[in-house]
């Protein structure tokens, strides 16, 4: 049974979030020869205070610019 873990920075709609949990199921079913019923995708979202890039948290490089 595959099971895929994703973090992401929240702000996505729940729409956005259903689509890439359907196409990342499609497409590890389709490489992994696995049956589509047995593909689980976990989404973990972080706040952007919570993740940083070059020393910044995303929230503060998003108030920079």
């Amino acid at each position: 049974m595959p099971f895929i873990q994703m973090t992401l920075v929240e702000g996505r709609t729940p729409e956005k979030k259903e689509q890439l949990i359907e196409e990342v199921s499609k497409t590890v079913s389709t490489v992994l020869d696995a049956p589509l019923e047995t593909v689980r995708v976990c989404l973990n979202e972080v706040p952007s205070t919570h993740w940083g890039i070059a020393g910044k948290s995303i929230h503060r490089r998003q108030n920079e610019e």
